[in-house]
């Protein structure tokens, strides 16, 4: 007699039934593990942060992928004029040598405004910006938001004042592709961070907010009006101890 089980060998299906679909949850399970490894990996890279430089960011891919020939030259801040972080702080975040991170105060004094129908501002502070000029992507939403909001104390604690504005300085726009204050120095006023003028890093500053639309190169009545006014404010700035977390 025939040997069944040589002549016909059983597959497993034969034995135990058709596979089963993995349940939801095991895909579900799957997902978050793989999120909280992200979540990890985010978070370890943001401490190396602290000693390494910042390899690029998002901003950076994607004018890259539009076709710009990205510039950049990580400086150390000691290598940066000091009228440049007195300038910025002087336009986009005076107390930030005292916040956490978020200066709430700010935050609470924009939503006044912007519900009693005046100009409408935000209150992001120079660590919001570096969180985000880093770590996300350009534009609104109040997810992004939220996730910036989270690395902004996160890496206020992780880096400390004095790597927030060093790593703000090296991977901040401004403009044709330029970013951080060596290249931009460089291809403004050809010269090196190190030696700004007064006025030269208030007319830098003065771009920030939208260094594409803005020139410096040269400036228009506005930019002008604002770099003077940014002098007076960094002299404000160093005249007062408000740059003191940063060692100038």
């Amino acid at each position: 007699m025939a040997n069944l089980t040589e002549d016909y060998p059983l597959s497993p299906g034969d034995i135990y039934g058709p596979a089963q679909p993995k349940p939801i949850r095991h895909w579900f399970r799957r997902v978050f593990v793989g999120a909280l490894w992200a979540i990890v990996i985010v978070h370890l890279y943001a401490l190396a942060l602290r000693f390494v430089p910042a390899p690029g960011t998002v901003l950076m891919a994607q004018r890259a992928l539009a076709g710009e020939a990205i510039r950049k030259d990580w400086t150390r801040i000691e290598d940066i004029s000091p009228h440049l972080p007195r300038a910025i702080l002087g336009g986009e975040d005076s107390r930030f040598c005292d916040h956490r991170g978020i200066d709430f105060e700010a935050v609470q004094d924009a939503l006044t405004d912007n519900a009693q129908g005046g100009k409408r501002r935000g209150g992001s502070t120079i660590t919001q910006q570096t969180a985000k000029n880093v770590f996300l992507w350009n534009g609104g939403g109040y997810a992004r938001k939220v996730i910036e909001a989270w690395f902004a104390l996160y890496t206020n604690i992780a880096w400390g004042k004095p790597r927030t504005m060093e790593i703000y300085l090296n991977v901040a726009e401004w403009g044709d592709g330029n970013f951080g204050a060596e290249a931009a120095a460089q291809a403004r006023f050809g010269k090196p961070a190190k030696d700004l003028t007064r006025r030269e890093a208030a007319l830098l500053a003065a771009v920030l907010p939208s260094p594409n639309k803005w020139r410096v190169d040269p400036p228009g009545e506005y930019v002008s009006s604002r770099a003077a006014t940014l002098m007076q404010r960094a002299e404000v700035i160093r005249t007062s101890g408000y740059d003191a977390c940063l060692k100038l």
